[in-house]
């Protein structure tokens, strides 16, 4: 799909931050590695929360596009900035109690100390990365996907820059390990903002969109209908990421080798997940645009084309991650223990590629359909109702056999299945149905 290229590219360099980080934090030692893990396993989850809930913008947009009305769009995005300021406000509020949620778990106390201050650092970044996504989910939904694919590669390049400064202390600075990655991350997140920004004032956006045009001061209504779109799929997102950074926070009772491992299998997982994920909100956006101009047939060959082209990349990235697991290993980490322990995750990442893939996607093509709903109560059983307890207590010995990390993965394994099969029944069924144009394009607004 044309405009899969560019989404997925955006999205690999925006997530691949947290890969960076495990990367040359594992370079460091694996206390900051662990470190890195626990509190990237707070400001992650949350940041895709908050994604995703603006994430309503893309579908409303398009469909508003694809029906000729761009003009539209300017007052949906001035919504969405205001949306981004609340949300993230309030989520500042809760990653500060990232310490309480540590001990809570029972996670390692050497650790902790650490990964607070990962998080404290980090999260200055939140409210910059989520305007540059409002901004971003406006090129997005006019279907000009290149622009934050720029932007967030430029931005990684700039995170990549400023770890090896504040990571290893180079060019005078003093080596920082874990808090060098907190704040190069945050740096970064404020540049994507402010070169989306720079992006969207250009005459081409001004003029097709209005965005400029005029202040507006919220408006309850439409921000109420963004949210009623954009919250089912802010919590889809956030039931599954939560579920393996809840995993990674039990893994930590295990010690830092253990944690430092899982971040490694789990970072690895993620860069494989990009794509099918790129792929999905390309279906959204293309889904969107069909179903704007009334054509049914064509927004559900996009959303089968998208689901087809992501189970075919999954089979070879499952026959990537099993031949070379080893030499993928070595690149993040010297640690032998944490080597080892990694390389024998990565078989359970290679298993379950196929469902993990399919399932990202059908929720992609589902939110063009403004099917939101559907998904988030599939990814709240599959995860939270069957693969995390299984996990725990395969892993924990709450069965009467501990396997510990082993099981968790079992677990998630296990849950993954059951959602990617929910979800592609699901979107083979919507896909069938005859759309009213006139009747959706209004919820769309």
């Amino acid at each position: 799909m044309r405009l899969g290229s560019p989404v997925v590219a955006a999205q690999m360099a925006q997530m691949g931050m947290g890969v960076v980080d495990t990367i040359m934090a594992g370079r460091a030692s694996a206390r900051d590695l662990a470190a890195v893990a626990l509190g990237g396993n707070i400001i992650w989850p949350s940041m895709i929360l908050l994604m995703g809930i603006l994430m309503a913008l893309t579908p409303t947009i398009s469909r508003l596009h694809g029906a000729g009305r761009t003009t539209d769009t300017g007052e949906v995005v001035r919504q969405g900035l205001w949306m981004a300021l609340g949300t993230s406000t309030a989520v500042l509020l809760l990653v500060s109690q990232a310490s309480t949620v540590y001990r809570l778990i029972g996670v390692d106390p050497d650790i902790v100390p650490l990964a607070e201050q990962y998080v404290r650092i980090a999260a200055i970044g939140l409210p910059g990365v989520m305007f540059f996504n409002v901004f971003r989910y406006l090129c997005d939904g006019l279907g000009n996907t290149r622009p934050a694919m720029v932007v967030a590669f430029i931005a990684l390049g700039l995170k990549i820059f400023l770890n090896w400064v504040f990571v290893f202390g180079n060019l005078g600075m003093p080596a920082m390990g874990a808090v060098g990655c907190a704040w190069s991350t945050a740096i970064a997140m404020w540049f994507e903002c402010l070169a989306m920004l720079w992006v969207v004032t250009r005459a081409r956006y001004r003029q097709q969109t209005g965005l400029f045009s005029r202040f507006s001061l919220p408006d309850p209504r439409r921000i109420l209908e963004l949210m009623r779109l954009g919250v089912p799929i802010g919590f889809t997102a956030f039931f599954e990421i939560a579920a393996f950074s809840m995993v990674t926070l039990l893994v930590a009772r295990l010690g830092a080798t253990a944690v430092a491992a899982q971040q490694i299998a789990f970072s690895i997982n993620g860069v494989a997940f990009m794509i099918p994920l790129g792929l999905g909100m390309a279906a959204s956006i293309r889904v969107g645009h069909e179903l704007g101009a009334g054509r049914n047939d064509g927004a559900r060959l996009a959303a089968m084309v998208a689901l087809g082209a992501s189970l075919c990349y999954a089979v070879l990235a499952a026959v990537v991650l099993v031949v070379g697991r080893e030499s993928i290993i070595g690149l993040f980490t010297r640690d032998t223990e944490v080597a080892v322990l990694g390389a024998q995750l990565l078989l359970f990442v290679a298993l379950y590629q196929l469902v993990d893939e399919a399932q990202t996607t059908a929720i992609g093509g589902l939110r063009g359909y403004k099917d939101t709903r559907t998904p988030m109560l599939v990814t709240l059983c599959g995860y939270w109702g069957l693969a995390l307890p299984v996990g725990a207590g395969l892993g924990l010995g709450w069965f009467g056999v501990q396997l510990g990390v082993y099981g968790f993965w079992i677990g998630l394994a296990l849950g993954l299945t059951v959602v990617a099969i929910a979800l592609v029944w699901r979107l083979h069924r919507l896909s069938l149905r005859p759309w009213d144009y006139p009747h959706t394009l209004a919820r769309a607004e």
